[in-house]
Parts: structure tokens; C-alpha cells; sequence
């Protein structure tokens, strides 16, 4: 019989350890829904255009309105601007007046806490046509600027118009413009806005007015913004244009009530920059391309010699033979292989670096009348570098120092100091060189360490002219630094226009141009240390003299001739420590500082180098100074032994006042730094005083 089946089903085998119940599982998340597929359709249903606008109300920080103090300085920066390209364009000595007001919203608020200002700009320029007025101030982009190669502060059309969207976004409030062209034509009133989708001008008001004006323009903005004194404020920047533009008249007015006045003292307009074509040295392939297809000329040959500058017909037929195109050809129907060849031939031509009429540079001694004006120093020089070009764009860099304190400053008394910390040395205390910077006569403000020019200020080592440096710090000591890029387009690193990109040619003209000043400023340094140390030591033979002169009269029993004696101790002592070279250095004599061209040096006895502009510059201030005295602009030298006419005819330079007896002592203690030398008020400064005198009479 067959095996019985077991009947009892088989399981599987578990463990033997009694059964627990498991811990209740998670929960399995809920499947994910299938994301919503979008069809090529849809997505361009979505895509819309946007204008420039749109993109620049979201992105205003790209011009300089990222935070309320600034976009405050912005407006007013814009503004000015556009004041003085109008003016110098129309041949208009400028007159700007600034005002700034608080608006109050209820109870009244200090300037310093309030958050909402009203910006008024009035100039005495040409005025604007009724018809321009509302594209020029509400609309993006729109400007007679851009597509032009001549220098200018402006360059891209936005800034006014930005302004006032800037206002339009924060306040609400339009823009106000008045306007008149000619005292015989009527004064027009307007109020604008942007319509940001359009980037179209909205006119809210549009009126005949009475205005007091002759001829000029007036804009108010309202804005938020934030008034603070000190660097990167509205006061700085207007100070540091003043000293770039010596010839224009700025009034400011403060939101505290203050009114501030910077005087013409330079009352000669700037050259008057022109237009120029472009150079093949500063266009790309796709520029290249565009303008054979824009071109009026129906001749390749024609195109080049019309359309560039610095190309002749005769260099325009070569380049077509190197490039082997028919001069003949029409323009535009150059492409593909045929247009590359073309462009490659031009860049490798030797063609004449473009023209400088185009650029109009500030000039040393407007930079000298503007550094004297607004910076107390004791020595100022300026330098303007020959034309260079980068990327086939023309451009110029002018620099400028002002240097030490004021003798009159020098005599105030010092603070007292306080004691050092353990491990601090003094040198930590000193104050640092400030570095002002230009670009087209514009100040800027901000982004300095991005700045080609703070680099170049940088990398300079001023250790060879006398002054203490740290490693890339700027040097010690009372100094300001001024650099200045005049071009037909400044390579600046955005939109906002606040520092210069890094071009290697710019840096190059920058650097050479702080070297030449740091030369003229380390001869100034080193001829004045050498000369009143040997000043130091006729001074203390000075002392003695008297006693050596009794002493050997009384040796002689009385009859020795004591005057001709001490005068002939006096000369020895003279010719021992330097003579006229001394007395040269130390602005002793009328010869002013010898070898240092543009220059001016500011000591106690009077002004030397360049006098005249010294002068005119006090006397357009309102301030009856020492370079007024008729003794400056005279024709005879306060010294016993004349300056020689070669070297008087070679510098230049005008006659210095002699000064009482008292007056002499003084400077002696202050170059000397001797005590002593204040007690001696007879002597040689009461011979030379009375030699002076007779001179006179004569």
C-alpha cells in the first residue's frame, strides 16, 4: 500500500521566540502628482516685450538709486550735469543754483531725519524748444549724447529721465520743468511723467508762465531720499565739482538754510569739443558689418574715406588692394569671407591715431585755480599727459596734487596728545592722501576701489618722492590726489557711471601722469629740507654775530666799524649755508620754485610760481590776501642781490612783498623751529626792509 499523505498543510518555519507585535508602519507617502506638461504654445502665449523702463524701475540700483542717500546725490548729479553741457555747448559762462528743501508732511522735521526731498536746478543755459521738453525728461534713451563722438558729461540719455522716474516710483510726484530760449520768448511750464510700459512721456500740465529768467532752465524733483554731510554727500559733491570747474558760478543752497557760494575764479570757457567719425582701430566685425549697410556712399572706397576718420581716398585704395576688393565695390553687398578680409585689413593697417579736437581737456592752470580755491595746502602742481587712444577712442589724463598746510594753519596751536597705547607707533596716527577723481569733469563718488584711477594711485610708489607708504595703502601725509579722464567715451564699469573700467592704456597714462607730479612734489620736498636746515645754522650765526662784533671792538679799543663788520659776517654766513639757492628754496627772493612748471607754493612770505592765477582766484573769492599787495605784481625784488633776468624771464615768475621785522622772525621760528629766533626782531630783516624801501623811491 502506498505511503499515507500527511493531511495537515506545510508551513513556513519560524523562530521559536515568543511572537511580538510589530510596530505599525509608516504610512507610504502619497504618489506625487504628474507635473502639468506646458505646450511650446502656451509658453508663447507668455512671452511678452518689455521696455527699457520696466527693466530699469526693477533695476534702479544699476543707476545709482540703491539706497536713499545716494540716489538723493544721484539726482542732483544728473541734473547739473545737464545744466553744464548746455551751457559750455552754447558758448554760456554757467550759472548754477542748486536747492535743496525738506518736504513735510505735517509737523516739522530736521534735514538729517527726514526722508523726502524737493531738488531744484536753475541755469542760465540756452533753454530747450516746447516740443523737446517732455521727451528729454520722460523718456529712456532719448538724447542728442550717444551716438556722438565728442566729449561730453553725458553719455547714454538716461539720467534726467531716470531721476525723475525715481521720483515718479517713490513719491508719486511728476517732474517740473520751466523753460524759456530768449528773453523775448515765452516761458514754458511742464509737468511729465514716464509710462514705464511704453517708455513713453505722459504730460500732466503744459502752460504759458511768467518767469523772471531771461533765457535758461529750471527742473524740480521730489524725491525720498537722505541728506547727510561728510564724503559721498551732495556738499562733497559739489565742492568737487567747483574745483573741476573753476569757470562756473555755483550757488547751493542747504536744506538747514545755509546758502553757499563757489565763485568763478577761471572766467575763460573750456575749448569747445567736436564731433568726430570713427576710427577703424575702435569698431568691432558686427559694427563694421551695420555700417556698410547704413552707409549714403556707393563706393567701397568712398565708405572708408568718408565714413572713418584718419583714412584718405589714397589710404582708402590701399586697403582695398591689401584686402583685394574692388574699390569700386558697392558696400553693401560686402559679407560673409569678403567683409572679414575688409575688417582684418584695417586693423592691420598703420593708420593715424584719431584727432583731439574732440576732447576738451580742463588744463593745468584751471586745475591749479581749482585746487587753490577749494584746498588749503602749501604746494599744488598739475599735469595734462599728451593724447592716447584705447580701442580706437581718444582720451586725456590730467592730474593734479595739493600738498601740506597753509603756513597760517601751521602757526595754530596744536592739540594737546593724548598718550599712545602700548604697541602703537605715531606713524598709525597719520592721515592718509584723499584721492579725487574725474571722469569728463564729473565727480566720482563711489566704487573707488574698483576704479582704474584709485588703482593706478595705488601701485605708484610714493616712497621715491619723499612720502611715507605702506604696502598697497595710499601715502601718508596732508595731501589730495586729483585725476581727471577727459575722452569721447569713458569706459565706466556700469550704468551708474562711478568708476573707470580697467583699460591697460588708461592705467598706463594715469600712472605716468601721478609720477610726473610725485617728481615736481619730491623736488619741492627735498629742496625744502635741505634748505632750512641750512637756514637752521645761519640763524644760529646770526645769533652770535653781535657778540662777535663786540667782542672784536673791544679788542680794537673801540674803533673797529662794527656795521661793516657784522654785514660782512652776515655774508659769510649767508654764503655758507646755501646763499640764494636757500633763500630760492625757502621763498625768500622773487625767483619763484625753480623747475617745477604749473606749480604754485604757498609760504609766509607770499605766493611763488603761478601768481597771477593765484591772485585772480583771491580776488574772485572776496579775500584781500597777500597775492593782492602791489608789491607781488611789482618790479622790484625784496632781496639785497637781484634775481637774474635769464632766470626770472625763464620761470615766469612775479616779486614777493617784503614783510616787517616782525614778520621775518616769524617765519624764521617756523622754518627754523628754533625758540631763539623770535627774540631777534632787528638786524638783518630791518636792513633789507629799508634796502626794499629805497628801491621803491627810486
Amino acid at each position: 500500500m502506498g505511503k499515507k499523505k500527511d493531511s495537515t498543510p506545510v508551513t513556513e518555519s519560524k523562530s521559536a521566540a515568543p511572537r511580538v507585535n510589530p510596530e505599525p508602519a509608516a504610512k507610504k507617502p502619497a504618489a506625487a502628482k504628474p507635473a502639468e506638461r506646458v505646450t511650446a504654445v502656451e509658453m508663447g502665449a507668455r512671452q511678452r516685450e518689455i521696455s527699457v523702463s520696466e527693466f530699469f524701475t526693477k533695476n534702479r540700483h544699476l543707476l545709482g538709486f540703491d539706497n536713499p542717500r545716494k540716489a538723493l546725490l544721484t539726482c542732483v548729479k544728473e541734473a547739473v550735469d545737464n545744466a553744464l553741457d548746455a551751457c559750455e555747448e552754447a558758448g554760456i559762462l554757467p550759472d548754477v543754483t542748486v536747492q535743496l528743501e525738506v518736504v513735510m508732511n505735517g509737523e516739522p522735521v530736521a534735514p538729517s531725519q527726514a526722508n523726502r526731498f524737493r531738488v531744484t536746478v536753475t541755469d542760465n543755459g540756452p533753454g530747450i524748444i516746447r516740443q523737446q521738453i517732455p521727451r528729454i525728461f520722460a523718456k529712456l534713451l532719448y538724447g542728442s549724447k550717444f551716438h556722438r563722438l565728442r566729449m561730453s558729461r553725458g553719455q547714454q540719455g538716461i539720467g534726467i529721465s531716470a531721476a525723475g522716474m525715481y521720483g515718479q516710483l517713490t513719491t508719486g510726484k511728476p517732474v517740473k520743468i520751466i523753460s524759456r530760449i530768449g528773453p523775448k520768448a515765452a516761458a514754458h511750464f511742464f509737468e511729465v511723467q514716464i509710462d514705464t510700459k511704453k517708455n513713453e512721456p505722459l504730460v500732466h500740465e503744459n502752460k504759458q508762465i511768467d518767469w523772471e529768467q531771461p533765457r535758461g532752465t529750471q527742473v524740480t524733483l521730489e524725491v525720498e531720499g537722505k541728506y547727510q554731510k561728510g564724503r559721498a554727500s551732495v556738499d562733497e559733491w559739489l565742492e568737487q565739482t567747483s574745483i573741476a570747474n573753476p569757470h562756473v558760478r555755483l550757488i547751493y543752497r542747504t536744506p538747514e538754510g545755509e546758502t553757499k557760494e563757489y565763485p568763478r575764479t577761471y572766467h575763460e570757457l573750456p575749448p569747445q569739443p567736436r564731433e568726430i567719425k570713427p576710427h577703424p582701430y575702435g569698431i568691432e566685425f558686427g559694427m563694421l558689418l551695420k555700417m556698410l549697410q547704413d552707409t549714403k556712399s556707393h563706393t567701397l572706397s568712398g565708405f572708408l574715406a568718408g565714413d572713418f576718420c584718419r583714412v584718405s581716398p589714397q589710404l582708402a585704395d590701399e586697403i582695398c588692394k591689401a584686402a583685394k576688393v574692388s574699390p569700386e565695390a558697392k558696400p553693401r553687398e560686402l559679407k560673409g569671407p569678403v567683409a572679414e578680409a575688409l575688417y582684418k585689413t584695417l586693423q592691420e593697417t598703420k593708420i593715424m591715431a584719431p584727432p583731439t579736437n574732440c576732447i576738451s581737456p580742463i588744463g593745468e592752470k584751471a586745475i591749479l585755480a581749482g585746487l587753490y580755491k577749494q584746498i588749503k595746502g602749501e604746494f599744488y602742481t598739475a599735469v595734462s599727459r599728451p593724447p592716447a587712444v584705447y580701442r580706437g577712442n581718444p582720451f586725456i589724463i590730467e592730474a593734479g596734487l595739493a600738498y601740506g598746510n597753509r603756513p597760517q594753519d601751521q602757526n595754530k596751536p596744536q592739540q594737546p596728545t593724548l598718550p599712545k597705547a602700548e604697541g602703537e607707533h605715531e606713524e598709525q596716527d597719520s592721515e592718509l592722501a584723499r584721492v579725487i577723481r574725474y571722469a569728463n569733469r564729473v565727480p566720482l563718488l563711489y566704487q573707488q576701489s574698483a576704479c582704474s584711477t584709485f588703482k593706478a594711485v595705488l601701485s605708484t610708489s610714493w616712497k621715491n618722492y619723499g612720502l611715507s607708504q605702506s604696502r598697497g595703502a595710499l601715502p601718508g601725509g596732508p595731501m589730495v590726489i586729483f585725476v581727471h579722464m577727459a575722452s569721447v567715451w569713458v569706459p565706466f564699469t556700469s550704468e551708474s557711471k562711478e568708476a573707470i573700467a580697467d583699460y591697460d592704456e588708461i592705467q598706463k597714462e594715469i600712472t605716468l601722469a601721478l609720477r610726473e607730479c610725485g617728481r615736481r612734489l619730491g623736488l619741492f620736498v627735498r629742496r625744502r629740507e635741505r634748505a632750512a636746515s641750512e637756514f637752521r645754522r645761519r640763524n644760529i650765526f646770526e645769533l652770535y654775530i653781535e657778540e662777535v662784533v663786540e667782542a672784536c671792538n673791544r679788542l680794537k679799543g673801540g674803533t673797529l666799524p662794527k656795521q661793516k663788520l657784522k654785514e660782512q659776517l652776515q655774508k659769510i654766513a649767508s654764503s655758507r649755508t646755501g646763499g640764494m639757492k636757500t633763500d630760492e628754496a625757502l621763498g625768500k627772493t622773487g625767483a619763484g620754485p625753480e623747475g617745477l612748471p604749473h606749480s604754485i607754493i604757498v609760504t609766509a612770505d607770499g605766493v611763488e610760481g603761478e601768481t597771477a592765477l593765484a591772485t585772480q582766484v583771491e580776488s574772485s573769492q572776496g579775500v584781500v590776501a597777500r597775492a593782492a599787495e602791489p608789491d607781488l605784481l611789482g618790479d622790484s625784488l625784496p632781496s639785497d642781490k637781484p634775481a637774474s633776468k635769464e632766470k626770472t624771464t625763464k620761470l615766469g615768475r612775479a616779486n614777493h612783498p617784503v614783510k616787517e621785522a616782525s614778520a621775518k622772525s616769524d617765519q624764521v621760528a617756523l622754518v627754523a623751529g628754533e625758540s631763539k629766533a623770535k627774540k631777534k626782531s632787528g638786524g638783518k630783516s630791518t636792513r633789507s626792509a629799508k634796502t626794499a624801501a629805497s628801491k621803491k623811491s627810486k
